[in-house]
């Protein structure tokens, strides 16, 4: 029988020790939390399609993939995605409008 010790060497936490164990404890849920909540609401870094860049989000079963493309080779994959009918061109198509690259000839 155990009896009313916590430890099996009969050995209780002294007060301090509780106080340093409880502050650390704080301490490392306070920066998980800051840290989640950086994760949720962070933008990312390229930001939303326009003036001229694109950027497209490919989801895949590993997590996908960013392309970020802006100037000429952001007018060459806009020009590729309405000519094409790849899985990239499907999703750079309404980036390339929000870029105001669209349709060559309209």
């Amino acid at each position: 029988m155990d009896g009313r010790q916590p430890s099996r060497r009969g050995e209780s936490l002294t007060p301090r020790q509780k106080r340093v164990f409880l502050v650390v404890c704080v301490v490392l849920v306070g920066l998980l939390g800051g840290a989640g909540a950086w994760a949720a609401t962070r933008s990312g870094g390229y930001g939303r399609s326009g003036d001229g860049c694109v950027n497209v989000v490919i989801p895949s079963s590993t997590g996908g993939g960013i392309v970020h493309d802006c100037g000429a080779a952001a007018r060459a994959l806009c020009r590729t995605a309405f000519t094409g009918h790849t899985r990239l061109a499907a999703y750079a198509r309404p980036q390339c409008r929000l870029a105001g690259l669209g349709r060559p000839g309209r």
